[in-house]
C-alpha cells in the first residue's frame, strides 16, 4: 500500500494526527508548507504538493506556516522540563516547589499541565514517584529503611511508608521480594514512544498513540509479577543514544540488552526479526522458513503481532506476500518511514 497523494490530502482535511511526522503539505497558491493537522483552511487538491520531509519543504521555496508551525515538534518536550527532568533524574532527593518553578523562569500552572498531559500524573506525584523508585532501590540493595527514606529525599519515616504501601501494598519492609518495571517517556522523530525496563534489559517500547499501550503494560507487569513506576533505568540511556543514532542512519544494528516478555515460541520468532539485515524486508514465509517450518506462517505473523519492542526489534521488516505493507502496530505508515528511512541510510553508506 502506497501512501498516494490523494491520502495525504484526505488526512490532511481530516486533521488527521496519525500522520503527523510522515508528511507535510506545500500550498502553491501561498508558498507556505503545514503539517497534517494544520488548522487553516485547506486549499484545493491541485493547489498543493507533498514532501517527506519539512527540509525538503524548504529546499522547494516554501516557507513555514504560522498556523501550525512545521518546523516545531509538536510533542517535544520543551528546555525548561528538560532541565527539570534531568535534575530530578541525577538527585531524586531534590524537591523542586512552585516556588522553585517560578525561580527558574517556569510557570508552575503550564508545569502541572505538562505533567498531566504526559506523564499521566502532577508534577509533585511525579516527583514522588522518583523519590519511591530511588528508595526501593536503595531497599533492595540493603540500605535500612531509615537511611532509603532519608536519603532519598523524604521528610518523615511515617510519609514514606505510607507512601510505599499505597505503590506497592506492602511496607518497605518487604522491598526485597517486590519488582519493578521503570517506565520512561522517550521522543523520537516517529512520535512519542514509552519504553520499559528491568535489570535485565528493556522489556517494552511503544508508540504512545497506540490504543493498547496501557494494558501491554498492565499485561507484561502481570507477568513479571512487578510493579511499574516513571523512574530511570541504566538501559534508559543506551537504548536513546542508540536510537538517536539509527534515526540518524549512522545505527544498524542495536546493542541495548533486551529482555523480551512472551512464550518460548514468540521469543524465537523475535529472535528470528533480529535477523533480518537493516534495509531489507522478508516475508512472513521467509521468517518461518528460517525458524524451520513454513508451515508456521499465521503463526508467525501473530507472535510479529506481539512483539513489544519495536525498531530494535525489528518487525517493520516483515512484508506481505504481493509486497504489501501489511499491519504494523504502530500504523502502516510508520513502517514505510521506517523503510525508507533504513533504505536511504544504506543507500549513502
Amino acid at each position: 500500500m502506497q501512501l498516494t497523494n490523494e491520502i495525504m490530502y484526505q488526512a490532511s482535511v481530516d486533521k488527521d494526527t496519525d500522520f503527523e511526522g510522515v508528511f507535510w503539505m506545500g500550498v502553491k497558491t501561498t508558498g507556505i508548507f503545514c503539517r497534517p493537522t494544520c488548522r487553516a483552511r485547506k486549499p484545493k487538491p491541485e493547489n498543493v504538493e507533498f514532501f517527506h520531509s519539512a527540509h525538503e519543504a524548504l529546499n522547494n521555496g516554501y516557507r513555514p506556516c504560522k498556523v501550525c508551525k512545521p518546523l516545531e515538534n509538536p510533542d517535544k518536550t520543551p528546555a525548561g522540563i528538560i532541565g527539570l527532568l534531568q535534575e530530578l533524574t541525577n538527585d531524586p532527593s531534590v524537591r523542586i516547589a512552585d516556588r522553585d518553578l517560578s525561580a527558574r523562569g517556569l510557570e508552575p500552572v503550564a508545569v502541572r499541565r505538562w505533567f498531566r498531559k504526559h506523564q499521566g500524573m502532577t508534577f509533585q506525584a511525579f516527583q514522588r514517584m522518583l523519590k519511591l523508585n530511588s528508595a526501593f532501590k536503595k531497599l533492595q540493595q540493603g540500605s535500612t529503611v531509615m537511611d532509603s527514606a532519608y536519603e532519598s529525599g523524604f521528610a518523615s519515616l511515617s510519609g514514606f511508608s505510607e507512601g510505599f504501601r499505597n505503590v506497592f501494598g506492602n511496607s518497605p519492609a518487604g522491598a526485597k521480594q517486590q519488582k519493578i518495571i521503570d517506565l520512561k517517556r522517550i521522543e523520537t522523530p516517529v512520535g512519542t514512544m514509552y519504553a520499559a525496563a528491568v535489570p535485565e534489559g528493556i522489556c517494552l517500547l511503544e508508540f504512545g498513540d497506540r490504543s493498547s499501550l496501557e494494558s501491554t503494560i498492565i499485561s507484561i507487569a502481570k507477568q513479571l509479577n512487578a510493579k511499574v513506576m516513571i523512574a530511570n533505568n541504566p538501559h534508559f540511556e543506551l537504548l536513546e543514544r542508540e536510537l538517536t543514532e539509527y534515526f540518524n542512519g549512522q545505527k544498524q544494528v542495536f546493542t541495548v540488552p533486551l529482555f523480551p516478555v512472551g512464550t518460548e515460541f514468540q521469543k524465537k520468532v523475535w529472535e528470528v526479526l533480529r535477523q533480518i539485515p537493516y534495509g531489507e524486508t522478508w516475508t512472513y514465509s521467509r521468517q518461518a522458513d528460517f525458524l524451520g517450518d513454513v508451515k508456521k506462517v499465521r503463526a508467525v505473523a501473530n507472535a510479529n503481532g506481539f512483539n513489544r519492542i519495536s525498531i530494535v526489534i525489528p518487525c517493520h521488516r516483515v512484508i506481505g506476500s504481493n509486497g504489501a505493507l501489511t499491519g504494523y502496530g504502530g500504523g502502516v505508515w510508520r513502517k514505510q518511514k521506517l523503510l525508507e528511512l533504513e533504505r536511504n541510510a544504506k543507500s549513502n553508506l
